[in-house]
């Protein structure tokens, strides 16, 4: 017998091979619900049934916010524009929620406080050149001044000025660009957080950042009270007044300038106490110089210094001298005015006290401090 034959095999996959057709999908009927009744042919019954209600409970008409809606008026029946009460006749308006108590209206409003009057200029002065006199009075440096009179801008009773040679004791009559000169304001001192990196100067011809470009908008005409380095900070004091800026730089002022410093180096503390007699170098002197050792962190220190005078490069050159090299340099007060927590780039101005206290100090004409003035 031949071999024995196999079936076909069966298709695995995709449509059938055969001719039959699928079966045609039934039409959808919904279902009943459960207990609904069916007519002889089994199918559910709809005869004399109404929609089940909704849940929740039936809601009527949302009437108007916390009254019912009132049916408007026909626009025959309103009144004119001329028929209707003023504003000021209106009764008032209540202004609380519903189910809220109305808010009691407002009284008449309190009188407004009156602005302290404007400080009070002296156009009487002490015989002073006339660019020295202006640039008190607020309207620029001297060198800006002599060159408004070198162009014809500043003139004394009409008869413009043609040389900055004049001495004047009073501002009466003085005009710039036609404009009288208001007088001398009393001096105003404000404290500046200096960052490092700006020069104190108001221009420089190298181009690079001074504090002109960082101070507050909305300070007066100000110009500073000696210079910090670039790269010190730290308090910076301004004023208004040129001859308060001036008395406050000379070295013979006594003035205390106080600092924190971080330095680079190893150092006695009997070799920065050797800095309490002054110091000679370089062929200059510099007067008494306190400094005391704040906390070590490891090849640096920190230091407070005070010094008097404030001659340029001060602190730096007499730490160099004892064998330390400054990394950091941070002026803390100066006089009574100190730091505090001021943010850096912000200014304030200095309280009449501390500027009074700040007189007294110049008029005093203090003498270089003892170990004990610490």
């Amino acid at each position: 017998m031949g071999a024995a034959m196999r079936p076909p095999r069966k298709p695995t996959g995709g449509k059938p091979t055969g001719s039959k057709r699928p079966p045609a999908s039934r039409p959808f009927t919904e279902r009943p619900a459960r207990g609904a009744q069916r007519d002889a042919e089994g199918r559910p019954s709809t005869r004399g049934e109404s929609r089940p209600p909704a849940r929740g409970p039936q809601r009527d008409a949302a009437p108007a916010r916390g009254e019912e809606r009132r049916e408007r008026p026909a626009r025959s029946e309103r009144p004119t524009r001329d028929e209707r009460p003023r504003r000021s006749d209106r009764p008032a308006r209540a202004t609380g929620g519903p189910g809220q108590p109305a808010r009691p209206q407002a009284g008449p409003s309190a009188p407004r406080g009156k602005r302290p009057p404007p400080p009070v200029r002296e156009t009487e002065i002490a015989p002073q050149r006339i660019a020295k006199a202006l640039a008190r009075a607020g309207v620029g440096s001297r060198r800006d001044i002599e060159r408004m009179i070198a162009e014809g801008r500043v003139a004394i009773d009409g008869e413009p000025l043609t040389s900055p040679a004049l001495n004047i004791a009073s501002l009466k009559g003085v005009t710039v660009d036609g404009q009288p000169v208001a007088g001398i304001a009393p001096a105003k001192l404000y404290r500046f957080h200096k960052p490092a990196g700006f020069l104190t100067t108001a221009r420089d011809p190298a181009g690079r950042p001074t504090i002109m470009d960082i101070l507050p908008a909305d300070l007066p005409r100000v110009v500073p009270v000696g210079r910090l380095d670039m790269n010190t900070e730290g308090l910076l004091l301004l004023t208004t007044d040129g001859e308060l800026k001036r008395a406050l730089e000379l070295p013979s002022s006594q003035v205390p300038r106080v600092y924190r410093v971080r330095a680079f180096g190893e150092v006695s503390q009997k070799a920065l106490e050797s800095l309490a007699d002054g110091a000679t170098i370089d062929g200059v002197h510099y007067g008494p110089v306190l400094a005391d050792i704040e906390r070590r962190m490891g090849h640096n220190l920190w230091l407070i210094v005070t010094i008097r005078e404030g001659k340029n490069r001060e602190v730096r050159r007499v730490l160099e001298h004892v064998g330390l090299q400054v990394n950091r340099l941070i002026r803390i007060a100066y006089g009574p005015v100190g730091l505090d927590d001021l943010p850096p780039r912000m200014a304030d101005e200095v309280p009449d006290s501390d500027l009074q206290a700040l007189k007294a100090m110049l008029k005093a004409g203090l003498k270089p401090a003892a170990r004990e003035q610490r």
